[in-house]
């Protein structure tokens, strides 16, 4: 069979189904590569992976026989401002696919591995869609040899790996992996303790991630008691610290995270919800720009004085 792929959403991110696709039908013998309309010609089976909702669909013609489409992209959309799940549009991938190991050479990767050890989480967070598309409880679904083969570097995806009751043994499993990994979703701070986080401090990262997207919960007690344990601390920061705005906060809300971040010794990055939809020259897009330059953030300590010298600096005054 002739077998083409289509990454919707581009190749700034590595698709993991479409390279455990890939995987599958190489090893059926299939012959595998990606779609082009120009070129390709006829197929037995294209499949378009779209991960993000937001990303224009694949407007250009496909010649095959068979046409599957999977991904959020596809079965999350926006409604209202708000992320809305159809499970008819789901489609998971077979067991035999979930769980071979990837073709990373699909997207010419020989250093890094890509994947999930757990799915799922308990936060129920409106503005996020894993309850509905995984669950309100974070599941482990793979060991790490499922898509680690000694790569020197890991991405992991999962959503809330500590409210998983096996995160010690995959914890564990990161530090005998020896390689440098990237939490790419953050960590729970609220699930932190003096027993994980002396696993944490022994895998090798270049930055822990964590998140403050609800104004109304207050987490300062959780951040001091990861910042008394933690050894970690790169680019003189405790951990990057994802503030979503946009969604149900005000400026003040927001600003009262950014600032006490930064005093406690983190380092806030701020992430506007639905921001395709956010004007340019808005207030957030303005906050954005101030707090995620780090340069701007460390020289200027408050938001107000960022306005003032921005409107100074563009002739408004």
């Amino acid at each position: 069979m002739r077998i083409g792929l289509i990454d919707v959403d581009g190749h700034n991110f590595p698709n993991i189904p479409l390279m455990k696709i890939c995987a599958w039908h190489k090893q059926q013998g299939d012959q595998v590569e990606w779609y082009d309309p120009m070129f390709s010609g006829h197929m037995d089976k294209v499949y378009l992976s779209k991960v993000f909702s937001f990303t224009p669909d694949y407007m250009y013609p496909i010649d095959a026989d068979e046409i599957v489409y999977g991904g959020s992209g596809y079965c999350i959309s926006l409604v209202d401002g708000k992320e809305v799940y159809d499970k008819s549009k789901d489609k998971n991938l077979p067991y035999e696919i979930e769980h071979i190991y990837p073709d990373y050479s699909l997207y010419n990767i020989t250093d890094t591995a890509y994947g999930f050890l757990t799915r799922g989480c308990p936060r129920g967070c409106d503005f996020c869609h894993v309850e509905a598309k995984e669950g309100r409880r974070s599941f482990k679904v793979a060991d790490l040899s499922e898509f680690w083969d000694g790569q020197k570097n890991i991405v992991l995806c999962d959503p809330n790996i500590l409210a998983c009751r096996d995160h010690p043994d995959l914890l564990q499993q990161l530090v005998d992996s020896g390689s440098m990994v990237d939490f790419n979703q953050g960590l729970d701070i609220r699930l932190t303790n003096e027993r994980n986080i002396e696993l944490i401090n022994k895998i090798k990262v270049k930055q822990i991630h964590f998140a403050w997207d609800n104004p109304k919960d207050d987490l300062t007690k959780y951040f001091d008691r990861y910042k008394s344990l933690a050894k970690h601390k790169p680019h003189g920061s405790y951990g990057m610290v994802y503030c979503l705005v946009g969604f149900h906060s005000t400026l003040d809300e927001d600003l009262y995270r950014i600032y006490t971040l930064r005093d406690m010794g983190y380092d806030p990055y701020v992430m506007i919800y639905n921001k395709d939809n956010i004007p340019k020259g808005h207030e957030l897009r303005r906050l954005q720009r101030y707090v995620n330059n780090k340069f701007i953030f460390r020289a200027t300590k408050k938001f107000e004085e960022y306005e003032k010298s921005e409107e100074k600096k563009n002739g408004f005054f």
